[in-house]
């Protein structure tokens, strides 16, 4: 449950428009979980996984990449089209090479920018650069979600023709300010999605405790899970006990409902450690839902907030955000609408969807 799994059922749903057959090749889904009847192939293999039910870590992806290799080479197709972890594009490129037919990376990011925001090891970091250098240099096309991912995909010297930019966005239907808002005792700032490390989120929960100098009662909750929530959890311990609540990954219309109840939403990228390309979803979804948005950073991310009337763009920096959750308690916000139809005009995920499929549908045809 994440901004990738949005982003592949568009995919999907935008190539099934097109009148394209798609076989979805992935995981055996945790707890049973089924798809339904849906208009197209899922293939499913059991793979390992965390004790949150997620895939991450170097052997759960091989976990998954293994036996994906064999059974692409077994699976008919036009076109492939892959999404990190580079090992799985690694596997993707060597059975589109074996089979002769080509494949689509779609870059939602540079893994190993990624990388090198945490502490992995330098050779590690190298060893993910080389890895997706040869994916994305071999790909008959790379589609970035966004200017600044393109970028950086490009100084991998991937040719400017085989590299195409479709926005990135959110289910509108779901993420708007028409739906139901979590009901709370307490005024409550809302963060959802991924947790790590390159995020730094921490500056948040630093920063409540002189929130609360004003207005006690106020807390964070956090929905979703990441590298970093165990370090955030003592550290909640630490300096706001009883203050900030982990609700873990939850479906994205509950998420949706805490967004819309939410003084505001809490957005960061640790400034400095090379990812400040990045737009993350998060931004999308609380503007779709009305929500204000602090961003904690500098970059793209904080360039789209501010810029387009979606929240508070400020630095990385626990005074300076304790000075916007504040500033958002007080403030009697009038911007909901305008901020909806914002994310509905620019970031919505099924144009995303029918604009890669329409790169793919091309890559399909002129491969023939």
């Amino acid at each position: 449950m994440g901004a990738a799994a949005f982003r592949l059922q568009a995919l999907v749903d935008g190539l099934v428009a097109a009148g394209a057959d798609v076989q979805v090749v992935t995981t055996r889904a945790p707890g049973g979980a089924s798809a339904g009847s849906v208009p197209f192939g899922i293939s499913r293999w059991p793979v390992l996984r965390d004790p949150g039910g997620n895939v991450r870590g170097y052997v759960q992806y091989l976990s998954f990449d293994i036996p994906a290799f064999f059974r692409l080479l077994v699976q008919g197709a036009d076109v492939v089209v892959s999404e990190p972890p580079p090992t799985t594009g690694l596997v993707v490129a060597l059975s589109s090479w074996l089979r002769r037919r080509p494949f689509v990376y779609y870059a939602a990011d540079v893994w190993s920018e990624a990388l090198s925001a945490t502490d992995v090891p330098a050779v590690v970091v190298g060893m993910m650069r080389r890895v997706e250098g040869f994916v994305l240099r071999r790909a008959a096309c790379v589609i970035a979600i966004s200017d600044a991912v393109a970028e950086q995909v490009a100084k991998f010297d991937v040719p400017a023709e085989r590299l195409r930019v479709v926005a990135n966005g959110v289910d509108t239907s779901v993420f708007n300010p028409q739906g139901e808002a979590a009901a709370s005792e307490r005024a409550y700032f809302a963060y959802t999605g991924t947790i790590s490390e390159w995020q730094g989120a921490d500056v948040f929960v630093r920063a409540l405790p002189t929130v609360q100098l004003k207005y006690p009662d106020a807390e964070i909750r956090f929905f979703g899970q990441g590298t970093d929530e165990p370090a955030l959890r003592a550290l909640a311990a630490e300096v706001a006990p009883g203050s900030v609540v982990f609700g873990g990954v939850v479906p994205p219309r509950q998420a949706a409902a805490w967004l819309r109840g939410a003084a505001a939403a809490l957005v960061s990228i640790k400034p400095g450690q090379g990812y400040d390309f990045a737009k993350p979803t998060k931004i999308y979804a609380a503007a779709g839902c009305g929500t204000p948005v602090i961003f904690a950073g500098t970059g793209e991310g904080a360039a789209v907030v501010a810029e387009n009337g979606l929240g508070d763009a400020v630095d990385h920096d626990p005074q300076a955000v304790a000075a916007a959750m504040i500033a958002a308690l007080e403030t009697d916000d009038t911007g909901r609408g305008l901020r909806s139809q914002w994310v509905a005009d620019h970031a919505s995920l099924a144009a995303a969807g029918q604009a890669a499929a329409a790169v793919i549908a091309t890559v399909a045809r002129t491969s023939r």
